[in-house]
């Protein structure tokens, strides 16, 4: 049997001291590299949930920091859901499906 290797990440930046108009040009080139992944996601109005390989969404979390910071982020405060279950992959469809509006 193969080991489920899909999980679930949900990131939420907070670029510190800076107005609102740039930490929503910073939080923007972050969300920009997770277009580019090619990784399934979902924008919230609070965090981006994405799904992949544990080693795919930590390394995106990387590349998500170093575009923050090459948008002008000095500091981030950020917080990280990760949802890993060991029996199965998860799926954020699986979770939100449902509630998808046509």
């Amino acid at each position: 049997m193969n080991a489920p290797t899909t999980v679930n990440l949900a990131i939420q930046f907070l670029p510190l001291r800076h107005s609102q108009e740039t930490a929503y040009t910073i939080i923007d080139a972050a969300i920009q590299v997770v277009k580019q992944s090619g990784l399934p996601y979902t924008v919230g109005p609070f965090e981006t949930t994405i799904e992949g390989s544990y080693e795919q969404v930590m390394n995106l979390l990387e590349q998500m920091q170093l575009a923050a910071r090459n948008a002008g982020a000095e500091e981030l405060l950020i917080n990280m859901k990760l949802h890993r279950n060991f029996s199965h992959d998860l799926h954020i469809t699986d979770k939100t499906g449902k509630y998808l509006s046509a």
